[in-house]
């Protein structure tokens, strides 16, 4: 697994979807983000600023996004 994660810029590692906690990558997490109408966290680690976020709701994500423009 740890080949898998190297890439990963989540640092919610008490996620369970979190590549250390489980074997089947991405996936889950995606799912899971798509499920709830969410954008994983690590969309959100491209955006400056965004750490003090209080969702991930798709429109916090995109207010964001504005925001760092």
């Amino acid at each position: 697994m740890a080949n898998r994660a190297t890439f990963c810029t989540c640092t919610n590692t008490v996620c369970p979807y979190h590549l250390q906690n489980q074997d089947q990558g991405c996936t889950p997490c995606i799912a899971g983000n798509l499920r709830l109408k969410e954008i994983p966290n690590c969309f959100f680690n491209l955006v400056p600023g965004s750490e003090g976020r209080k969702n991930d709701h798709f429109s916090d994500f995109a207010a964001a996004v504005q925001q760092s423009e």
